[in-house]
């Protein structure tokens, strides 16, 4: 396990040098006009033209400029200087993280918590009642945009609870986790369910259809010749092997969001990565977009090494070598 891991590790670190080789090409050597400039965002000075040119050396080739980069980068975790915000990007990206990092694994939990169990009911008795009604359960949530959802939940939790005289659900922000625990859960209560509704039809739909499939394996016909219960022959047995496409997706739903959710921050007012993101698009804050790319490939592929280890620990057919 542990040579797998650090192959996977190895890996991993070779996409995203690649990744980040594509983006400084895209942003330094593509990129129209003058990258100083372009760094510079608006309301630019001489003086800070400068300070760019000397930030990224750019009157060095590019080749050395992307090692200089990569240099500060891997030594400092140095991932620019925002001049429109007067901030480094990590200071920014770090003061956002806990925000996001909070709605996608509260998300994460609660879809999970919905979409296989549901997923489970309907494999088991398939083309009844309840599998008909997880059917019904699964094309509403995906036909539901979530912005819509999201403004939704505010209407009816927030507003109409609250000219009714139960004010409970807050209708946008974040409070840190560690100053105010039960005004962090409430604060993202409503995100969590806009962001699991609609994922969980989609668990809920490729936990089925991956049960079924394992559930019609010989493995599990002689399960059940042996006279094992029925229940024992699903959890024990079919489920640890039916969850690997769940993993899939999950190392994949959950590396996106860390990298921002911007439809469901900008419509619960959540200071994340995603609605920094959104800022730095609007303001023509380069430096701050170069930075959250590179943030949100880090996640994306650490999950992915995540969802390669589960793989080992949840089918005995994955092997290591």
């Amino acid at each position: 396990m542990g040579r797998f891991i650090v192959r996977r590790a190895l890996f991993g670190i070779v996409v995203l040098v690649v990744i980040s080789l594509a983006v400084f090409l895209l942003f330094f050597v593509v990129a129209p006009g003058d990258v100083a400039g372009n760094f510079c965002g608006k309301g630019c000075t001489p003086e800070r033209l400068a300070q760019i040119r000397a930030l990224y050396h750019l009157d060095k080739p590019w080749p050395q400029q992307y090692l200089l980069y990569v240099k500060r980068l891997v030594l400092h975790g140095d991932l620019g200087y925002s001049f429109t915000n007067s901030q480094s990007v990590r200071a920014i990206l770090i003061d956002r993280a806990p925000a996001t990092i909070s709605l996608a694994l509260g998300a994460a939990v609660v879809w999970l918590g919905l979409g296989i169990p549901i997923g489970i009911l309907a494999a088991t008795k398939p083309r009844s009642l309840r599998d008909r009604a997880a059917t019904v359960f699964a094309l509403a949530g995906l036909s539901i945009p979530t912005f819509v959802l999201g403004l939704l939940f505010i209407y009816v939790f927030f507003y109409q609870l609250t000219i009714h005289g139960f004010a409970f659900f807050p209708g946008n922000g974040y409070v840190p986790l560690m100053d105010d625990p039960w005004g962090w859960f409430k604060h993202l209560i409503l995100p969590w369910f806009t962001l699991a509704v609609v994922s969980a039809a989609s668990y809920s739909r490729i936990t089925r259809g991956s049960l079924l499939e394992v559930l019609g394996e010989d493995y599990i016909r002689t399960a059940r010749a042996k006279g094992l219960a029925e229940r024992r022959v699903v959890y024990r047995h079919g489920l640890r092997s039916a969850l690997t496409p769940v993993v899939t997706l999950l190392g994949i739903d959950v590396g996106t969001l860390l990298g921002g959710a911007i439809v469901t921050e900008q419509v619960f007012g959540l200071q994340g990565i995603g609605q920094t993101a959104v800022q730095a698009v609007v303001n023509g804050d380069l430096p701050i977009i170069f930075g959250t790319v590179l943030f949100a490939a880090f996640f994306i592929v650490v999950a992915n090494i995540f969802v390669d280890i589960a793989y080992a620990l949840l089918d005995a057919r994955v092997r290591l070598s």
